[in-house]
């Protein structure tokens, strides 16, 4: 038996126990975060560079893909790591660094795709106030208030759980730090302590959600009154993206951590942390790029400028 404060390092789960294996997943890994940091790059370049894409809704999207380029970097690097050198130890503080670095910017991309819902709100349910409710200042001070929420959500989350005494171990069922995991090696038996912070996340979640639907029930209400097809069609170009990924981020995550224990196994459990939080930062920028002409155009026109200049 032993306490946190005895605890200088966690391990971390072995994705594979033959060194082949472990060579192909740090392949994978690789492959996986050189795609997420070349399509997030690319967008983020698209919209710095472009200025008639300095728009609202460009603008998120830039933020957007500045916390999937964070989620990449916070969970791949150390699983690279570990398969390479056939290691899985990470030290305390690197675990809650870790687990603040993953809380920070999945928080942060849930709120920017609430703001982001309510951006395709106003264009499409008050398109006559739009530039009066989403300046670049209203902008600006929203996309501030979704990465200082971000911020204190993880903070809290982070102290909460690693303030808890910890006597089963330190062997964790997953490859990167997170919070059920953590939970399951504390021997607190208070229920207070280990899901307070949690069923506040929870709670905030569920608002942001609530928002989402409400928002979405409204803007079809206004797309399917539109008289022209091609209203219509233009409408529903700018809703889907959004639509898309808001509905991989929230179902992949909430399965994760709300499906019953009765079907939990580990290869399940590796499999919907693998779709959480690797997939979604690789997926996103094709999603939004392939249904936005004007990203297409922008990136289009940014490499033919870079290979004309080489």
């Amino acid at each position: 038996m032993s306490n946190s404060s005895s605890i200088s390092h966690f391990l971390l789960l072995s994705l594979a126990e033959t060194r082949q294996l472990q060579l192909l997943h740090f392949c994978l890994f690789l492959g996986i975060s050189l795609a997420a940091l070349l399509a997030n790059g690319l967008i983020i370049s698209a919209v710095a560079c472009g200025h008639h894409l300095h728009t609202p809704m460009f603008f998120f999207l830039l933020n957007l893909a500045l916390t999937d380029l964070g989620c990449i970097c916070t969970t791949v690097p150390k699983a690279m790591h570990n398969s390479l050198w056939d290691t899985r130890n990470i030290s305390y503080a690197g675990c809650a660094a870790q687990l603040f670095c993953l809380l920070f910017f999945i928080s942060a991309e849930y709120f920017l795709l609430t703001i982001m819902c309510y951006d395709r709100y106003v264009s499409i349910c008050k398109p006559l106030h739009y530039g009066t409710l989403l300046g670049s200042r209203a902008c600006a001070h929203m996309a501030a208030a979704a990465w200082a929420s971000g911020f204190l959500n993880a903070l809290l989350q982070t102290a909460n759980t690693f303030s808890l005494p910890l006597c089963h171990g330190n062997v964790l069922g997953q490859f990167f730090c997170e919070i059920p995991q953590i939970l399951k090696l504390s021997c607190s038996h208070s229920y207070v302590r280990k899901f307070g912070a949690s069923a506040f996340t929870a709670s905030l979640a569920l608002g942001c959600f609530v928002f989402i639907v409400f928002s979405y029930v409204q803007i079809f209400r206004v797309v399917l009154r539109i008289p022209s097809e091609q209203g219509r069609h233009k409408a529903f170009s700018t809703c889907l993206p959004h639509l898309a990924v808001v509905s991989l981020f929230i179902s992949t995550a909430v399965f994760s951590y709300l499906k019953p224990p009765s079907i939990s196994s580990p290869s399940l459990d590796l499999s919907l942390s693998v779709l959480y939080s690797v997939v979604p930062p690789v997926l996103n920028p094709l999603i939004y790029s392939l249904r936005n002409q004007e990203l297409k155009n922008a990136l289009r026109n940014m490499m033919t400028l870079y290979f004309q200049k080489h």
